[in-house]
């Protein structure tokens, strides 16, 4: 068994859940504070040791490749103007990590898009981040990291957990499992966004994975399920029936960028961590809250 350090990104999707703004925007370039979710995504996956990352995209979403590469005029511009700590952090973008592309040609669903990376991965086990969601650890390990301990100690696929009220759990797909240990469960199945007299728990996937390369085998199984796409979770069934697979209830907090609500709660908690304006920003939200 050997560590992971290949990851997908998938970052095809329209983005619909923050239309009128993703019509000419790549919801996965959706600013926190002043930098793009995609960045979180990509330094998660590197803060883990991962240095080889793979990004899904499609029509319209050059920009995503265009934020990693450099930009020599606007380089040129900051170093000028003696804005020499800005520049660097401007070039330090496309050092991340080594970062790929490919097309999903047609948007047949996320577990779709996890298939068009099946020659990057070849026959080692993978990281799959979510294009649109910035994890945010409480430890010093990264969230993606917390999956590739597991798949260390386990050597099987890990999917990340999140626990979530039961009153939202229709919102989500849902794990049926068993607890092996602090943290991590066995995973029996999963429920896609059942009523909560249904749900066999409050834990949601938690847009990270650690997969095994027969994830692909599995794909290639699947039928078109809900909205006529290649569903990852049907997949996933599909898997378990062939190896064991298991959930690790994150240490961390999950925020969902794609959403409208998840982008404002997201900036205003992001906002308020940032030094230079933390106090003025508090006074300001405080303030406003009085009147409305």
């Amino acid at each position: 068994m050997t560590k992971i350090r290949k990851a997908v990104i998938p970052a095809a999707g329209f983005g619909t859940r923050f239309l009128p703004f993703t019509k000419s925007v790549p919801k996965e370039l959706v600013p926190l504070v002043d930098k793009p979710v995609i960045q979180y995504v990509v330094e998660e996956a590197a803060a883990a040791g991962i240095d080889q990352i793979l990004i899904v995209t499609s029509n319209g979403k050059g920009a995503i490749q265009d934020h990693f590469n450099r930009t020599f005029e606007l380089e040129q511009r900051l170093e000028a103007t003696g804005k020499h700590e800005l520049l660097e952090e401007v070039r330090s973008i496309c050092r991340i990590a080594d970062i790929h592309y490919v097309y999903q040609q047609e948007l047949n669903g996320l577990g779709d898009a996890v298939r068009c990376a099946k020659a990057f991965v070849g026959d080692e086990a993978f990281a799959v981040l979510l294009g649109d969601t910035v994890l945010d650890s409480a430890t010093e390990t990264p969230v993606i990291g917390q999956l590739t301990e597991a798949w260390e100690q386990l050597n099987a696929p890990v999917t990340a957990l999140e626990a979530v009220p039961m009153e939202r759990v229709s919102r989500y797909g849902v794990v049926d499992g068993e607890f092996i240990a602090d943290g991590l469960c066995k995973v029996n199945g999963w429920v896609e966004k059942p009523s909560p007299e249904e749900a066999p728990s409050n834990l949601a996937i938690a847009s990270r994975y650690v997969f095994t390369p027969d994830i692909f085998e599995a794909l290639e199984r699947t039928p078109r399920g809900k909205g006529n796409e290649i569903q990852l979770t049907d997949a996933m069934r599909l898997l378990l029936e062939r190896r064991p697979m298991y959930g690790r209830v994150i240490a961390g907090k999950r925020y969902d960028l794609g959403s409208k609500l998840g982008f404002l709660t997201g900036t205003v908690e992001f906002g308020l961590r940032r030094p230079e304006f933390r106090e003025a920003f508090a006074a300001y939200l405080k303030e406003t809250a009085k009147h409305l």
